[in-house]
């Protein structure tokens, strides 16, 4: 859901006075966005926040503390802005990447072990209740969601990719391919280098996300060749329409300049790939979003 300036309410002057003053680290980050914005030439007319979710499990605490902190940001921004700037929040679902491994909660398990690698949204749904695997969970978190009260935009990664959506920026991170790797491979170890590509082939053969080398690439035919392991055969592929996928800290960069991202947050554990994936935006002709980093829950 958008909030638009229209329907912000008329303003509570004791709050906005209350909020001007508040050291809260959501009003915090409020003023850091808000700063952002007002240093632009020209701001957008609607704020962007977005929070992920990995479509291989089931929502948890997790996923409700980041929705929650970021709807936090949101509302102390809109209070902060007084109404200037429509806001939204995306939960972005990450359905379209392959099933590594089989998680050992679900049933059917053989069934599942038989779809790894391909597309959370490509799997039939263990449970028998949607038309697959990605789409049971997406309706998952978004009942999870929604019990919370939470506004929000449900976004599918696999619709996104296929609708076209990305093609784009993808065009873009092929152009800009060695200025990409130039930024990701210092942090990989011997071995990942010699395979590592920011673009994951789907394999026509099998419809698997491949992590394969990239052999050749075509940046003004928008294509690249790789060898697809089902048959040891060169293909020549499109990275538009769904056809490949971003590794994640390339695909986090690839989002963040398509959609023109403003807000997210995210683990301290992730520090480290938020500096990667805001230099690879910033090659992608994107504005890094602001970025928040918190404590992780323990499960015990």
């Amino acid at each position: 859901m958008t909030t638009s300036a229209a329907d912000a309410p008329s303003v509570d002057h004791a709050l906005l006075a209350a909020a001007r003053t508040s050291r809260a680290w959501p009003f915090e980050e409020a003023r850091k966005l808000l700063a952002r914005l007002e240093k632009m030439a020209s701001p957008p007319e609607t704020v962007l926040f977005e929070t992920g979710f990995g479509a291989s499990g089931l929502p948890h605490i997790g996923t409700f503390g980041e929705v929650a902190r970021t709807t936090m940001v949101r509302t102390a921004f809109e209070v902060l802005s007084e109404g200037r700037f429509a806001t939204r929040l995306i939960c972005f679902s990450d359905d379209m990447d392959g099933l590594r491994k089989v998680p050992t909660n679900l049933p059917n398990q053989e069934m599942l072990a038989e779809h790894l690698e391909q597309p959370l949204t490509s799997i039939p749904d263990p449970f028998g209740e949607y038309e697959s695997f990605g789409a049971h969970n997406n309706a998952r978190l978004r009942r999870f969601l929604d019990t919370f009260g939470f506004s929000y935009e449900f976004a599918s990664s696999t619709e996104y990719y296929r609708e076209g959506r990305f093609d784009a920026t993808l065009l873009t991170m092929l152009r800009t391919y060695d200025r990409v790797m130039a930024v990701v491979l210092p942090t990989l170890g011997e071995e990942r280098r010699q395979t590592y590509s920011p673009f994951l082939p789907v394999s026509p053969k099998t419809g698997a996300v491949l992590q394969v080398p990239i052999l050749e690439r075509n940046a003004e035919a928008g294509t690249i060749v790789f060898r697809d392991p089902a048959d040891d055969q060169l293909v020549e592929t499109p990275v538009t329409g769904g056809r490949v996928k971003c590794q994640w800290k390339a695909d986090w960069a690839m989002r963040w300049a398509a959609l023109g991202v403003d807000y997210e947050m995210s683990g301290k554990d992730l520090i480290d790939s938020v500096r990667l994936s805001s230099r690879i935006c910033s090659i992608l002709g994107g504005t890094p979003p602001e970025c928040f980093n918190y404590e992780l829950f323990l499960d015990a």
